[in-house]
């Protein structure tokens, strides 16, 4: 009632009132906007969060795509209340997207591990909860179906967890997506303590994409948990001929070394090198980055 009002006395000659009005409106209407929203979504794609949050804040985000980039961004700035509640209204207005399902799974996911030990139980079964229907609604949504396998794979029974789920989940894979399959199947046969058959399924995987540098990543790092250093580093440098572009190999890389408490100055370089990278969200956050550097600062 008082926007009609208000629109009512710019008729009647408040020039200045109407201008003002019609620029309100021209803000709200922003977040509608494909123009507006590709721009947002591009500063995304570029790991520029905040700028992209600056295109979507003007106005209240109207549509479901607008309100999940939003959700989005503030996922990746690590501000998962805000996530969380921008996500909830994109999957409200469309219950259906499998995408929007899953990112506010991980939303969740992520405020169950930040949360205290009160509220923690809930927001991981919320999690779960978002995750199942995301695969429900898209069987072929790989993101969402490795976002369920971690959730089973990792959370006690009591919430919804367990080893038997996780493995039937994987099966779904073995022949649309041999190389998840076996990764599913190494993280499950490592989480089980055991070693051989984690190691041939994580051979396995890269013989199933032998094009992909980040499988002989995951070898790598399981090599390097096992002690066998040489090995792993052999992997490493195999990923890196493979393709000498793949930036994440540099956090990998990096992560592996300090996890195994050698080559730091060698780290340090690559995480530095990999901050200065043109990273998008599909790499490992910057910020996970910073705080390597931050631990190899401490000693």
């Amino acid at each position: 009632m008082s926007e009609r009002v208000n629109l009512r006395r710019g008729r009647t000659g408040s020039v200045v009132l109407w201008v003002t009005i019609v620029c309100a409106f021209a803000s709200l209407a922003r977040p509608e906007s494909p123009a507006e929203l590709e721009r947002a979504d591009a500063l995304y794609q570029q790991t520029r969060y905040r700028e992209a949050l600056a295109v979507l804040q003007p106005a209240p985000p109207n549509t479901p795509a607008a309100l999940a980039l939003l959700g989005q961004s503030y996922y990746m700035l690590e501000d998962y209340k805000k996530a969380t509640d921008a996500l909830e209204k994109a999957v409200a207005a469309d219950p259906d997207n499998s995408l929007y399902q899953d990112w506010l799974g991980r939303a969740f996911g992520k405020r169950a591990e930040t949360s205290s030990f009160l509220t923690a139980p809930s927001y991981a079964s919320k999690a779960r909860q978002r995750f199942e229907k995301a695969v429900e609604l898209d069987p072929h949504n790989l993101d969402a179906l490795d976002d369920l396998f971690e959730y089973y794979l990792e959370a006690p029974g009591f919430l919804g967890g367990g080893e038997d789920k996780a493995a039937r989940l994987s099966e779904r894979l073995r022949e649309s997506a041999p190389a998840k399959y076996h990764s599913m199947q190494a993280r499950l046969a490592e989480k089980r303590k055991q070693f051989a058959p984690a190691e041939q399924h994580w051979r396995q995987a890269v013989e199933a994409a032998p094009s992909e540098p980040g499988r002989l990543v995951d070898l790598a790092r399981f090599l390097a948990r096992q002690g066998r250093i040489a090995e792993s580093d052999t992997a490493f440098e195999n990923a890196q001929q493979l393709d000498p572009d793949y930036v994440p190999l540099k956090f990998q890389r990096a992560r592996t070394y300090i996890d195994s408490h050698r080559n730091t100055d060698l780290a340090r370089k690559l995480l530095q090198e990999y901050l200065n990278s043109a990273l998008t969200p599909d790499d490992p956050p910057r910020a996970e980055a910073q705080r390597l550097l931050d631990q190899l600062a401490k000693g």
